[in-house]
């Protein structure tokens, strides 16, 4: 399975302008033949908004605004799955008390551009405490047509509830576990206490201790791995820049897990906006498995 991260810089608030900067991130890969394409955690509106007021304006409503009209675009396109976290609105119904509802979200459309499935993220940061409300199905895990069962979580999700839940009860990590998905996709807004002038500095290095911690917050999956003894794909795809006074850690990674072993298919720095592109065994069967990893 050929399966990429497009990580990038969002400009807060200015949707057009990482609509057009991820369209040139692509066209300077140039990728062939993907399986499936991830993008971060709200993608085109850009994280750190800091109330309703402030996000009202950039909110889509359910799988039909800018984000996904790019992703059908682009699953046409390039003829494989895309992923893109996003900002939803959702109108209740009119005889409903609950009126609008919105949410941190991600859609993914399938390489026809057809939604497939519509994510709401279930364990908030307290930035999306100030707009968003909490996806009331739990994490994602289903059965996709062309990709196989699967999993998706939001960045937090990865985290134990509200930081307040036992470290080791691995919520996510014991979910992907139980629901027995092949490939796990994990849009990001991932934030990082260096400054932005160290970020730029190290922009091609990996945060190496945001990646440590991702991989113990998986820590199930390497104790038990998948119970058909193969391995399990993991798609963490992290923006990079600074809003504000916030900055993003990056070091998107692809990464395969087995019973007591971890594998580092591909990852990228922590300021660098690229395409990572990594060739993993599965969980596609249609397309024969390449085995080396490349990153463009």
């Amino acid at each position: 399975m050929l399966t990429s991260c497009l990580q990038l810089s969002p400009q807060l608030g200015d949707t057009a302008h990482n609509l057009k900067r991820a369209e040139t991130i692509i066209a300077r890969s140039a990728p062939m033949d993907l399986d499936l394409l991830v993008l971060p955690e709200m993608a085109f509106s850009g994280y750190n908004f800091s109330s309703l007021q402030e996000i009202s304006f950039h909110l889509e409503p359910t799988a039909a605004g800018p984000s996904t009209v790019w992703a059908r675009t682009i699953a046409r396109r390039l003829r494989c799955f895309v992923c893109v976290g996003y900002p939803e609105y959702t109108a209740a119904s009119p005889n409903s008390p609950m009126g609008i509802q919105r949410y941190n979200s991600c859609v993914m459309v399938n390489p026809q551009g057809n939604v497939v499935t519509n994510y709401r993220k279930h364990f908030l940061f307290s930035t999306d405490e100030t707009w968003a409300e909490e996806g009331k199905e739990g994490f994602f895990a289903g059965e996709v047509p062309g990709i196989g069962k699967m999993a998706m979580g939001i960045c937090m999700d990865l985290n134990p509830y509200k930081f307040l839940a036992p470290f080791d009860r691995y919520e996510f990590a014991n979910h992907v576990i139980d629901s027995g998905a092949e490939l796990v996709v994990l849009p990001m807004a991932w934030l990082t206490a260096q400054s932005a002038h160290s970020l730029i500095v190290n922009a091609q290095v990996p945060e190496a201790d945001t990646l440590a911690y991702w991989v113990q917050r998986l820590q199930p999956l390497i104790d038990r791995g998948h119970k058909s003894g193969r391995e399990i794909t993991v798609v963490i795809n992290n923006r990079v820049g600074t809003e504000g006074e916030c900055s993003f850690a990056g070091t998107s990674v692809v990464l395969g897990i087995s019973k007591g072993n971890v594998k580092v298919y591909g990852c990228l720095g922590r300021a660098t906006e690229d395409l990572l592109i990594a060739d993993v065994p599965g969980p596609l069967a249609a397309k024969p498995y390449r085995p080396q990893t490349l990153t463009r």
